[in-house]
């Protein structure tokens, strides 16, 4: 991909979110996801193969029917209100035909099964566009509907989605799609919460998006997109596979990393809410993500896999790849964890 054509396409997928982001016309939001559709599709296939093929194919099809579901949603609410603003819904149909679109664009459960999918076919760096900067469209509309939507509804997505991204990564060996499986889990904890403090659910996607760009930022720099071969990279990068410990134990909300801190002003929420149940059924299912999370970090930084005397000491050759952002990074996915009480006054 040329430089023209990448600055055109990386200018559209900007663009396209933008526009949803300051929107309040539903025309103008479909408008501008459907130019994030069409923006991120080369962008999934930038090494064509036909894993990667198939990975956007079913992405195209998937936010399409999404896109589709959308419109007709719009249509029908301007059928009632004869307006196409966003902040008028008050068709119930028109409601739960919004939650479905915007659950599947973001891959919430039960429309969950395309993300792991996808995530495992492309590259490392369109997989970090899809799971950070894919997301912040579709949240933002569910922020701005946030009064209209059923409780009921996005509560017990919510909860499947907790769930199923534990339950699903727990038998996986590929760190793309842990990853995937990390984001339905931390969709399920935004979407939870988002009835009774739309803001908590934005914090909650910024320190997502921070941990995840640190997670992938450091996969790409190591080279690695599996299990076996990232435990093999201890003897050449020490202090890297040191810090992927740290992030994924950050990633699953452990204290006192920043990972902890909408967790904890999630449930603090809640509770404050009288709600109770719910509160403690996403902690105990997030303990899925946990186990999953320390089973990686135990296979690649506690333990050594059996493995011939050659394989274990390798030359040690310089990494040409530059990552000036790295350390910035690192310090903001491990300790944020103190700022919590001033975020938590201002909100």
């Amino acid at each position: 991909m040329n430089l023209l054509t990448s600055t055109t396409i990386y200018f559209t997928l900007f663009s396209g979110t933008m526009i949803t982001l300051f929107s309040s016309h539903w025309l103008l939001i479909w408008i501008g996801l459907e130019m994030s559709l069409l923006a991120i599709t080369p962008i999934l296939v930038n090494k064509p193969n036909p894993r990667s093929i198939e990975a956007a194919s079913k992405y195209f099809l998937i936010q399409a029917t999404a896109s589709m579901i959308l419109m007709m949603a719009a249509i029908i609410n301007f059928y009632e209100t004869g307006e196409w603003s966003i902040s008028n819904i008050i068709n119930q149909l028109s409601s739960f035909m919004l939650t479905m679109a915007l659950s599947m664009k973001m891959g919430l459960a039960p429309f969950h099964l395309w993300v792991p999918e996808v995530t495992q076919g492309i590259p490392l760096i369109s997989g970090l566009i899809l799971l950070t900067w894919q997301k912040i469209a579709p949240i933002s509309v569910m922020f701005q509907i946030a009064p209209s939507i059923n409780y009921t509804l996005i509560t017990i997505m919510a909860l499947m989605s907790i769930l199923l991204g534990g339950w699903g990564g727990l038998n996986q060996t590929q760190l793309r799609k842990i990853l995937a499986y990390s984001s339905i889990a931390h969709m399920g904890w935004m979407m939870a919460i988002i009835s009774f403090d739309p803001t908590l659910s934005i914090l909650n996607l910024l320190i997502y998006i921070m941990l995840t760009i640190n997670m992938f930022v450091l996969l790409y720099h190591n080279k690695k997109t599996s299990t076996l071969s990232l435990s093999n990279s201890w003897n050449k990068s020490p202090l890297l596979v040191s810090i992927i410990l740290v992030v994924l134990m950050s990633l699953g909300g452990l204290p006192p990393l920043t990972g902890f801190s909408p967790k904890w002003m999630i449930i603090k929420e809640l509770v404050s809410n009288n709600n109770i149940i719910l509160p403690t059924s996403m902690a105990i299912m997030a303990l899925l993500n946990l186990y999953f999370y320390m089973r990686l970090i135990y296979s690649t930084s506690l333990t050594l896999f059996p493995s011939p005397n050659n394989t274990k000491i390798k030359w040690q050759f310089e990494n040409t790849k530059i990552s000036p952002l790295m350390s910035t990074i690192v310090i903001i996915s491990t300790m944020f964890l103190p700022l919590t009480p001033t975020l938590s006054i201002l909100h």
